[in-house]
């Protein structure tokens, strides 16, 4: 089985280099790994840095800033992986997870997994963000779980593992953070269910970087709303 794992990233200079090694050093073998960083338009020293990675993953680049979605459509129609997952460039979660996510998968037959970042999970002491990106996205994951049926913790959570015979199917159009809502819509539109697994999380705040602003909310709300329709 081979896994390819994309990393939108977007001036991310002060922790794409150490987020590629802690991804290249997690051993999830004998799954093969492939790693595919999109240089989303980045201005700082990102480009740089990926530039002396770049014999190490395989690095795509915009020539300017389309989005974080656009990035991530970017890396999947580059990925050969049998699983295609999306690896934040900052350090939030952590590539170790991987290895529960894929064993979820080959034990259950799942074609589509999710980490969450709400479940319980051995040793707990989990970190929460803010109130509001907490409430944000429960809100967000009431909303899907309302519209779409589902019984899901975190619909907003970047880890989202796919098969690639799933993800050929769902005809991915977002530019921006709405790419998430709109994954989970589409493969709940063709009655794939999706299993979850707990996760790592170590959220930033909007002044060390986090990029998802309240905009955002709504537009992953109209999102849900308008794939449901």
């Amino acid at each position: 089985m081979k896994l390819s794992i994309v990393i939108p990233a977007y001036n991310e200079e002060p922790t794409i280099e150490a987020l590629i090694q802690r991804v290249l050093e997690t051993d999830l073998s004998p799954v093969e790994k492939e790693v595919i960083v999109v240089d989303d338009g980045s201005k700082d020293g990102t480009s740089r840095i990926l530039a002396q990675c770049a014999d190490r993953v395989m690095v795509l680049t915009h020539p300017k800033n389309r989005g974080k979605g656009a990035a991530v459509r970017t890396g999947f129609a580059a990925a050969s992986g049998d699983f295609v997952v999306v690896q934040d460039a900052d350090l939030e979660y952590d590539p170790e997870d991987f290895r529960d996510m894929l064993a979820e998968a080959e034990q259950t037959g799942a074609k589509v997994v999710y980490g969450s970042r709400y479940l319980p999970r051995r040793g707990g002491g989990q970190k929460q963000g803010s109130w509001l990106f907490f409430l944000g996205g429960l809100s967000v994951t009431m909303l899907t779980n309302l519209l779409y049926g589902t019984h899901i913790t975190d619909e907003p959570t970047c880890y989202k593992m796919i098969h690639r015979d799933v993800l050929k199917r769902l005809n991915l159009t977002a530019e921006g953070f709405e790419f998430c809502p709109e994954i989970t819509a589409k493969v709940t539109r063709l009655g794939v269910p999706i299993r979850e697994v707990p996760i790592h999380y170590a959220p930033r705040t909007a002044k060390e970087g986090k990029k998802i602003r309240l905009r955002d909310w709504f537009i992953a709300v109209w999102t849900l709303l308008k794939n449901r329709i």
